[in-house]
């Protein structure tokens, strides 16, 4: 029997649009279970099995949840992120990973302590030629 990874979105704007809620949703392993939007009701529409919540602090209070992606704002990432392994979750952070190198740091050793995955997620990435 396949494990089901009970997975919440942290939000629903671009990137959980066209990026995670499809990725989720498309994986055989993974339940898009969650999703925060704070005043529209928009994921509904396609994803009408999941739980909507308003704010961040509900999604990371679902007990079911077992992975959060955090893809909000950048000035958020380590909040959000730092939360979520409080509350036992795994996670994966969009890029940028957070503002500084002291905070990934900091998020790097909390889920080592807690022995929980910690992913940072880019959905594409741009190559450039240096001519020397």
């Amino acid at each position: 029997m396949s494990r089901i990874i009970k997975t919440g979105i942290a939000s629903y704007g671009m990137s959980g649009k066209l990026f995670h809620a499809p990725f989720i949703q498309a994986h055989p392993h993974l339940e898009l279970s969650a999703i925060v939007e704070r005043n529209k009701e928009e994921s509904r529409i396609k994803y009408p099995d999941s739980k909507l919540y308003r704010s961040f602090e509900e999604l990371i209070a679902d007990d079911e949840l077992e992975l959060i992606v955090v893809n909000t704002p950048v000035q958020t990432h380590f909040e959000y992120a730092k939360a979520a392994l409080n509350a036992g979750k795994h996670i994966v952070v969009e890029k940028p990973f957070t503002v500084n190198a002291a905070e990934a740091k900091e998020l790097y050793e909390l889920a080592k302590a807690k022995n929980l995955l910690l992913v940072v997620y880019q959905n594409r990435a741009m190559m450039a030629t240096i001519e020397l």
